[in-house]
């Protein structure tokens, strides 16, 4: 351990107490929600200049780290170039340069470049830059965009005439999806509630009008939903969703009739959700009516309501139906089986929805990851998808639908000498408390694999996202030195579909937890790594996982990374005036509800922090999070200092001018993961300092 010659930061206590359901919830540490205080942002920053101190003498170690990264990048880059109408679209990257550079094509791809956006420039004087949403008119002249310039997703609107680079609307602050309808003259947008952070009114603009004449088309009045626009993929109809984490409904409008009246599919139903696309005058439309794996169903474009849906595909129990991509010619499903991904691809027999024939695509390794990627062309035979593993680069396919024949297109490159035939993956089970089985995937070197290893335990488990199992070559620096990776699937997530989450939200979420442990054990006892030196990682709501965990088994963690966490779980809960608190319900529960409360504290880390011996944890925040907020983690460290018995270092770390995801420039996002890459490998023990 790195001895420091300094004291770590002492917060200071101002307490203030809460009565509720016979309960007193007690917080020394509110004061540091007052963002503008210079007292918060000294405390902040003499808490990132003790985590400096720490890690000085691993600077050396964060350097080599850094380079090691640097060299496994492809820093002179270009993505694979997809159709849209006339243009070949693509982003590409050069070497020095943080942020990616829009371009297209005109005709073939042997055409002289048209730069649409350089991020590089946008972020000139900016220490954050990140795009939010981008949409070109039907006939290519015209681009809208917005942009974050702090990092919290806030987002700004402007309109650029690309045949004279021209700004010809915005800004307007605030915004959300974009979408243009096909007069080529009239932009529909989403505009962000200043208080509740939510996406909830649709304004219409229409070229050459000033923005504050914008027409509000529609309101969202439940603080539940978000809505968002956009358009079906055969471009004939805008799309209005407005969505909950439970629940869902859409309105449509013929795109070339912007002032048309919009028409609802379906009333919203508590707990129900779907989501439609269109083709030859149906809506074809997935939904969790009938089961909560979701089915398919079919519905006249006069007649959408429920009344008239027909079922097209139906609703599996042990199969989640996590997509469907509807093409003039066929379909594609992607379904989620034991856990992974599988695409099958069904060709319409006529113009109707009856099938002619299927197939599935296949995949060769035992655990991976496969999506859709960028399919813009409604009448085409080929069919672009995404694959990677946790060994496998990350590589884009075509699929020719009436062949079956497949072509790689690009796997991304890893320079710097990496052979994938080096690593190894694998998938296992660890079996729950109530023995449910547990998926967890695995990546090692094969050559330092020992059953000694030091072991590296990643989690999420929330909100039914699926954690993806995919490649990165920075993870290349912890297997080199001889780290195995696991990645949990732990209930909560979204890997065995809507049941899974349901298995770990609400009053049941101490699943997601006591899974983590549970997998945890059974890696070590099963020879997959050192019980002594068990590193953790997990952000956001990964970040409640480890808070929760390591107040319920301190003594199975040597380390902890804990990124933007959710930590503060009754105080953010029982605020209603906190952007996020009220659509989170449907997630966490209603504290102000008994019994809801009384799971939440549970385990909310904040509020189960004991006096004992903690793992040594790095724990980071960004001071424009707008997800998570900074408060969150600085509270939990402050209290976890009066509280620890150990001498294990615990240390807060924040980005001053960044958000959720940490910095926005690609060089700069390396350096942080190699501050955090050094953190976990000193503590481990791998490198001595």
């Amino acid at each position: 351990m790195t001895k420091l010659m300094q004291n770590p930061p002492t917060a200071r206590k101002e307490t203030i107490e809460m009565q509720i359901h016979g309960n007193t919830l007690r917080d020394d540490y509110a004061w540091l929600r007052e963002k503008q205080s210079p007292e918060v942002i000294a405390y902040l920053e003499a808490e990132n200049a003790y985590s400096n101190a720490y890690m000085e003498p691993m600077k050396g170690l964060c350097d080599t780290l850094y380079a090691e990264m640097v060299s496994h990048m492809q820093e002179t880059d270009q993505s694979v170039p997809f159709r849209d109408g006339d243009y070949w679209y693509y982003t590409r990257t050069e070497k020095g340069l943080q942020y990616p550079i829009y371009c297209r094509k005109i005709g073939t791809l042997e055409t002289p470049e048209q730069v649409l956006l350089d991020l590089n420039q946008l972020a000139e004087g900016e220490a954050f830059m990140a795009i939010g949403d981008m949409d070109i008119s039907d006939d290519g002249n015209l681009l809208a965009y917005s942009t974050d310039t702090t990092g919290f997703r806030q987002y700004t609107l402007h309109i650029l005439d690309l045949r004279t680079r021209e700004r010809i609307g915005g800004p307007v602050e605030r915004t959300g999806s974009l979408t243009w309808a096909a007069d080529n003259q009239t932009l529909f947008y989403t505009i962000e509630d200043e208080d509740q952070k939510r996406q909830y009114q649709l304004l219409r603009h229409t070229l050459g009008t000033q923005h504050q004449t914008d027409a509000l088309v529609y309101e969202e009045t439940d603080e539940r939903f978000n809505l968002g626009a956009g358009r079906t993929r055969d471009n004939n109809f805008l799309l209005l969703e407005s969505t909950s984490h439970t629940t869902s409904e859409q309105r449509f409008l013929a795109a070339d009739q912007p002032h048309g009246e919009w028409t609802l599919i379906a009333e919203r139903i508590n707990d129900q959700e779907y989501y439609a696309d269109h083709r030859n005058g149906l809506w074809y439309i997935r939904t969790n009516d009938a089961g909560r794996n979701f089915r398919v169903v079919t519905a006249p474009v006069s007649a959408p309501d429920r009344t008239h849906w027909q079922e097209l595909l139906a609703h599996r129990t042990e199969e989640m139906l996590e997509e469907i991509d509807l093409f003039a010619d066929f379909y594609v499903v992607t379904e989620r089986i034991e856990g992974l991904p599988r695409l099958r691809v069904v060709r319409f027999q006529g113009d109707g929805p009856a099938a002619a024939s299927e197939a599935s695509i296949p995949f060769p390794e035992p655990t991976y990851n496969a999506q859709s990627h960028i399919n813009r062309e409604w009448e085409t035979t080929h069919y672009r998808y995404g694959y990677q593993s946790l060994v496998t680069p990350n590589s884009v396919f075509e699929y020719e639908v009436t062949t079956g024949a497949q072509m790689l297109l690009k796997q991304q490159p890893v320079p710097g000498g990496f052979d994938r035939s080096l690593y190894a993956s694998e998938r296992v089970f660890a079996t729950a408390k109530d023995g449910v089985r547990i998926p967890i995937s695995l990546v090692y070197r094969r050559d330092s694999f020992d059953h000694k290893n030091p072991l590296y335990v990643y989690g999420y488990g929330s909100y039914g996202y699926s954690l993806p199992v995919g490649f990165t070559s920075n993870r290349l620096s912890l297997l080199d030195r001889g780290l195995v990776l696991a990645y949990a699937h732990i209930r909560g997530g979204g890997e065995l579909g809507k049941p899974w989450h349901d298995a770990g939200r609400l009053n049941v979420k101490m699943n997601t937890f006591t899974d983590f442990i549970a997998a945890t054990e059974y890696l070590t006892a099963s020879g997959f790594g050192d019980p002594a030196r068990v590193a953790i990682e997990g952000g956001s709501a990964g970040g409640l996982l480890m808070g929760a965990v390591t107040n319920l088994r301190p003594d199975l963690f040597h380390v902890v990374l804990s990124h933007v966490p959710f930590v503060d779980v009754m105080n953010t809960m029982l605020d209603a005036s906190l952007p996020l608190t009220v659509p989170e319900y449907e997630e966490w529960g209603n504290p102000n509800e008994p019994e809801a409360f009384a799971t939440m504290l549970a385990y909310s880390p904040y509020d189960n922090l004991h006096a004992g011996k903690y793992p040594a944890m790095l724990v980071k925040t960004s001071l424009n999070d707008s997800q998570v907020m900074y408060w969150e983690p600085a509270k939990y460290v402050a209290r976890l200092r009066t509280l620890k018995t150990d001498d294990n270092i615990l240390l807060l770390n924040t980005n001053m001018s960044a958000g959720h995801g940490g910095a926005s420039g690609r060089y700069d996002y390396l350096k942080e993961i190699a501050f955090d890459y050094a953190f976990l490998l000193h503590e481990l023990g791998v490198v001595k300092q």
